[in-house]
């Protein structure tokens, strides 16, 4: 009899995820199998178990990281998975992200890229669109605190002057911060990002407010305007 016509309790003991969790811990388990304890159950349909349907998943969307990124309806399309399930798949990696997560908080005081990046990186990196943030800091680069721009690709009409920096006027912020993802995972600034940085920068110079830096998040890894001489 295969493992996919058997239900996980007919397995032999040591092979069933939780007591191999128990006997070994979380990091003898799999991904297939970690993912197969959220589960609990399989597709009764098909005769299939939690852990059948833990593979399935995954090899459909490419592994955990991508799965974390599908939506609702996207896990729903899979036979097995109704909303119930999908909502718990989502839970369990919003935890993991806030978890992960090492955002600034309002007080936190801005020294490098580096901190903002890993400040963004596990919020951006999954986003399907760009999402632009404007970072508000103190005379002492303290954050004041964070405003979300836009949703959407970069242009002037998007990312207009007149949203960047009302807040910022409005709170007498003396320095600001730029903040936006790349969906595709490539950091590379296109020419959109460097044209509306420019006019940013500008803005900036005539009200009197330092524009530190803008910054865009890719998969793993960032470019930092300041950090490339091109603000």
């Amino acid at each position: 009899m295969s493992d996919t016509s058997r239900r996980i309790k007919d397995w032999p003991e040591e092979e069933r995820p939780r007591e191999k969790l128990l006997a070994r811990g979380a990091e003898a388990l799999s991904d297939a199998e970690l993912l197969a304890l959220i589960l609990r159950t399989g597709d009764a349909t098909t005769r299939t178990s939690a852990l059948d349907h833990a593979r399935l998943l995954l090899a459909r969307f490419g592994g955990l990281r991508q799965l974390a990124a599908a939506s609702i309806a996207e896990l729903c399309l899979i036979k097995g998975i109704g909303p119930a399930k999908a909502v718990e798949i989502q839970a369990v990696f919003q935890i993991a992200r806030r978890f992960a997560d090492a955002r600034l908080r309002p007080g936190d005081r801005f020294t490098s890229s580096e901190e903002v990046f890993r400040s963004y990186h596990e919020r951006l990196r999954d986003h399907k669109r760009e999402v632009f943030y404007t970072l508000l800091l103190d005379s002492k680069n303290r954050l004041i605190r964070e405003v979300p721009i836009s949703e959407g690709s970069l242009t002037a009409s998007i990312v207009h002057p007149r949203e960047v920096f009302a807040p910022v006027i409005r709170e007498s912020a003396s320095a600001v911060l730029f903040v936006h993802n790349h969906p595709s995972g490539d950091p590379t600034p296109s020419r959109e990002d460097l044209d509306i940085t420019r006019r940013l920068k500008d803005v900036g110079e005539l009200v009197g407010v330092r524009v530190l830096d803008h910054i865009v998040v890719g998969d793993g890894r960032y470019v930092s305007f300041a950090d490339r001489g091109l603000l």
